[in-house]
């Protein structure tokens, strides 16, 4: 499913008013949501001066804040259909590199429904909850749908 000019707008401005507020590295890297839905999130990361580094692939740096990206921005669909406080961290990171990254780099994250369990376990117990969260990272532009990367992020969910 595509999103709409519109839901791409406010995706998009609202990643862009929480780097602004919340975590600058955000802004700096200049992510897109490219497409959300009930059953995968995908961002883009530009390689750009920013997030290029000296031999000329994305910095593993700006790879990983494409990860949290997705992850976060896809838990944070599920709380917000939920209108509940819940707090989203990251507890750990497992990457393995394939292939450099010379090109815009998109993350997929296709983990929606675990997700939105795991935030239904949260908002129904009030334990921490904790969930293992694989995500692709490709470059079609070079590699079509061959995966670069391949990382898992452990989210941990609680209800404030």
């Amino acid at each position: 499913m595509t999103l709409s000019f519109k839901e791409r707008f406010q995706y998009n401005f609202s990643l862009w008013i929480f780097g602004l507020i919340k975590v600058r590295m955000i802004n700096f890297c200049s992510p897109r949501i490219i497409e959300a839905d009930d059953e995968k999130t995908i961002l883009k990361m530009p390689l750009n001066v920013k997030t290029r580094n000296h031999v000329k692939s994305m910095y593993i740096a700006a790879m990983i804040v494409g990860v949290d990206l997705v992850t976060g921005f896809s838990a944070f669909l599920q709380i917000r259909k939920k209108k509940r406080n819940v707090i989203v961290i990251f507890k750990d990171l497992n990457a393995n590199f394939l292939k450099r990254a010379e090109g815009d780099t998109y993350f997929t994250c296709k983990n929606l429904a675990s997700i939105r369990e795991a935030v239904d376990r949260t908002i129904e117990s009030g334990e921490r909850v904790n969930l293992k969260v694989p995500v692709i990272a490709t470059v079609p532009t070079l590699f079509g749908k061959e995966p670069v990367a391949e990382f898992s992020i452990t989210l941990s969910l609680k209800e404030k």
